[in-house]
């Protein structure tokens, strides 16, 4: 999947536990997608819009 995406800057700079996201591939009912930026090309996972902004405003309020 191409396209930009974005790592979260709490991921380790070192290359360990690295979660990136694609806010440009969010459309259509498909979901959120999420991946590890440690093997690309694997498939991301997807979750809906719901889901993946309560877990951003969880994330906010307990980092």
């Amino acid at each position: 999947m191409s396209g930009t995406w974005i790592r979260s800057g709490y991921s380790d700079q070192q290359g360990g536990q690295c979660v990136e996201w694609a806010p440009g591939r969010v459309s259509g009912g498909e979901g959120v997608p999420v991946r590890d930026s440690k093997d690309v090309g694997r498939a991301p996972l997807r979750f809906s819009t719901c889901a993946w902004t309560a877990f951003v405003e969880q994330m906010k309020r307990t980092v």
